[in-house]
């Protein structure tokens, strides 16, 4: 697998602001994490938007400081720009390589169901995304899910059936279903029933007696 990394500068908060950097084509950061002090740091936002693309935030970085020192790190959280969908800021946390880490790993649907295909089926996503636990060096960027299983409407994809590698385990309950197909909507039924419906209540309304003062509905007043 590609090794990833960015590059990064020191940054001054009291002499910079956000506003400026972002300006200048540059995101504010901040490093923090196992056995590092936080670092307030800027990044080159076209870069780093490659990265995410690639990387996710579930694939390990290396983050390369002016000082030249290397730092493991996910992109821990990325904040955007409310109007605009620009990354404004990032957080990288420095993981531990000797030690494991429970970290949300995105699903990569692929395949081809019959139950969509010639059934007429809607696939339903019921989760995106599933936790794991394993060292940060055997954390997989995504995890494929083959749809061609589901081959009728009582077949659904479950966490346990899930092909993820030796060394990483799986958090999230293993019973828990990730994806199932919608039989198609019967169109035809369902406005039978609603004409039904509004028969029984035209119906109700006619055989409703008349009140006291109120004429029967097949009454003629004179």
């Amino acid at each position: 697998m590609e090794k990833l990394q960015i590059k990064a500068q020191f940054r001054d908060i009291k002499t910079t602001t956000p506003k400026k950097l972002r300006k200048t084509g540059l995101t504010p950061a901040v490093l923090y994490g196992h056995k590092v002090e936080n670092q307030s740091l800027t990044i080159n936002t076209g870069e780093f938007e490659k990265l995410l693309r690639k990387a996710g935030e579930s694939t390990v970085v290396d983050l390369i400081t002016e000082d030249g020192k290397t730092h493991p790190v996910l992109i821990q959280d990325v904040q955007f720009h409310f109007l605009h969908s620009t990354v404004d800021h990032v957080d990288f946390y420095q993981v531990n390589m000797t030690e494991k880490l429970t970290a949300q790993v995105v699903l990569e649907f692929t395949g081809e169901s019959n139950a969509v295909k010639a059934l007429g089926g809607t696939l339903v996503k019921v989760i995106n995304e599933v936790e794991v636990e394993c060292l940060p060096a055997d954390l997989p960027h995504n995890i494929v899910v083959d749809i061609s299983s589901l081959k009728g409407f009582e077949d659904s994809i479950t966490v346990k059936d899930l092909a993820v590698p030796a060394k990483v385990t799986v958090v999230t309950p293993l019973e828990e279903v990730i994806a199932k197909v919608q039989p198609p909507r019967d169109m035809e039924k369902e406005m039978e029933s609603q004409l039904g419906d509004v028969a029984q209540v035209e119906g109700a309304a006619e055989d409703k007696p008349a009140t006291e003062g109120e004429a029967a509905p097949s009454e003629k007043k004179e």
